[in-house]
Order: structure tokens, then C-alpha cells, then sequence
């Protein structure tokens, strides 16, 4: 109920957390379950997180197969993640329940539609201080943002590719290292998969769409709303988190304010985004690891 309120109030982060903490009671009721799961995944739907809430959907349906709602929702997941073929398996899915369910007819068929439609147009742009000339269809909306992109090209393709990288923008998009892309919403934002690396476990994390002018404690919020089972010592919790990027080439680190939106990070004149994926690296705060990590390395602190 405490998580159903957060819902209605849009506050989806806390909604996350609340959803969490029913399903870590342990009930033992199925569908109780399947409810929190569901519930929690729409949550993590309009903070973005479609693989997160895609998760969701698929624990909840294992629960209770026939449940629309789960399963509506992991199609609308596999849509966004621009998996038309999965989506519309769930579709047909779901439409084996309740054939008249007028969400997965639509969406059965405007799956259909951009599975045969089956490309986009790719953009090719080359980093250069001003984009001189390079601005070519929407190359443009990194430029008037003042964001930098590089993709490290294969050995085949070093001799030809000369830095050129490749941007995905929606309609007009290529595959990230990942395998999300970085897309452009209604209201003309940008939506990027985000890369979230922490050395001192070797794990990562991953968000499909982080709004580049969402910050970055607010996904932390989310993210850590459950201690990761790889953190033993119950050091990650939001508020004890300190955020950095590598200059690689300067062999540099700068500090990122956790207050601060994606586009303010992009738009720092050492980042540059490569292969279509920001990344991150997260520290526990004053943690020895880090330390030693950032020996022999200039570290520019907030």
C-alpha cells in the first residue's frame, strides 16, 4: 500500500523501495508476490530501468502465468529495449488470456510494424572541436550539447573508420558496446545506456535509459534501494557513494557531484562518450581500494 502511494505520487524511486521491502517479508502468498513484483516493475519502467522492470515482469509471470498485467508489462519492456520479436511473443502471449486485451492488439501491432520496418538510419559523425561540417541529419543535437563521442574502432575497421563513430538517435540509431542505444524521447531529450562499473568487486550495472537530465543520485536511490549481495560489508548505500570518470589519455580521474544530471557530466570538457555508452566508476567513500586505485593517477576532486 506504502509503495501504491509513492505510485500515485510519481515518486517512483521510493515506490522501488517500498515494493522491495514487501517482497523481502517473505509472505509465501504467490500472487501477493506477483502484485509487489509487477507493481515494482511498472515503477522501475517510468524511472527508465526497462531491463530492471522487464525482470520483474518475467519473476512475477513465473508466479502466476496468467497474470495480464506482468505481462503486459514485459512487452512493453521488450518494446522499449527494441526487442519487437520478444515483444510480440508476449503479446501472443498474453492475447491467449484475453484476446479483446486492446493494449497488446496495439501493440502486437505496431511490434509488427518496426520488426519489418527492420532498420534505422544510422548516423556517422567524427569528433571535432567545432563539428565543422560533420553536423549531417541529428549529429546536430550533440553538438548544440557540447557532447563528445568516439567509438574505438576494430582492427578491421581502423584504416577506413579514422575515429569515426557511430550515434544511435531513435528513429536514427546503431547498437552501443551494450547493446541498447541512446535515443531521442518525445519532449526532444536524450535517453542513454549508462555503464556503471565498480572495481573493487568487478561488478557492473547497467540502465537502458538514464534521461540525461535526471541525476545521479536519483538512480543511486534506486540502485542501492537493496544492498547488492556482492557488498559484504554494507558499504554501497547511496549516501556513501563517490562517482568518477577516467581521462584515460591524461590518465586522470575527475569527481562526479552525485547532484549533477547526466548532460552536466557529458558536457565536461574531458569526457567523451565512447562506443555510444557513458560509463562511471563508483567507489565506496575513503575506502583503501580506491586509494590504491587512484595511485599514480591525478585525481580532480569536487
Amino acid at each position: 500500500n506504502e509503495g501504491n502511494e509513492y505510485f500515485k505520487e510519481k515518486d517512483y524511486g521510493r515506490a522501488v523501495a517500498a515494493y522491495s521491502e514487501g517482497l523481502r517479508r517473505r509472505c509465501g502468498d504467490a500472487e501477493l508476490d506477483a502484485v509487489l513484483l509487477t507493481n515494482r516493475g511498472a515503477a522501475h519502467f517510468h524511472l527508465g530501468n526497462y531491463r530492471s522492470a522487464l525482470n520483474d515482469a518475467i519473476q512475477a509471470k513465473k508466479l502466476k502465468p496468467t497474470h495480464l498485467k506482468a505481462i503486459i508489462r514485459g512487452a512493453l519492456c521488450h518494446m522499449e529495449l527494441k526487442n519487437f520479436s520478444e515483444a510480440i511473443s508476449w503479446c501472443e502471449e498474453g492475447l491467449q488470456i484475453d484476446s479483446k486485451e486492446k493494449k497488446l492488439v496495439e501493440m502486437r501491432a505496431k511490434a509488427d510494424k518496426l520488426k519489418l520496418e527492420g532498420t534505422f538510419l544510422e548516423i556517422q559523425t567524427a569528433f571535432s572541436p567545432g563539428c565543422q561540417g560533420r553536423a549531417v541529419l541529428g549529429t546536430d543535437l550533440l553538438c548544440e550539447r557540447n557532447i563528445k563521442l568516439v567509438l574505438e574502432p576494430s582492427d578491421e575497421e581502423e584504416e577506413v573508420s579514422d575515429g569515426l563513430a557511430e550515434i544511435s538517435l531513435d528513429g536514427f540509431h546503431s547498437d552501443s558496446a551494450t547493446g541498447a542505444k541512446v535515443h531521442l524521447d518525445a519532449d526532444g531529450s536524450l535517453n542513454w545506456p549508462v555503464l556503471f562499473l565498480y572495481p573493487e568487486h568487478e561488478q557492473t550495472d547497467f540502465t537502458v535509459a538514464f534521461h540525461e537530465n535526471s541525476r545521479f543520485i536519483d538512480h543511486l536511490m534506486v540502485m542501492f534501494a537493496e544492498l547488492p549481495p556482492w557488498d559484504l560489508e554494507k558499504k554501497y548505500l547511496p549516501n556513501n557513494l563517490e562517482l568518477y570518470f577516467e581521462d584515460e589519455e591524461r590518465e586522470e580521474m575527475y569527481e562526479v557531484n552525485p547532484e549533477h544530471t547526466l548532460l552536466q557530466v557529458l558536457q565536461h570538457e574531458r569526457y567523451f562518450v565512447k562506443a555510444g555508452t557513458p560509463t562511471v566508476l563508483v567507489f565506496a567513500k575513503r575506502s583503501p581500494f580506491s586509494k590504491k586505485y587512484f595511485s599514480g593517477k591525478k585525481v580532480h576532486r569536487l
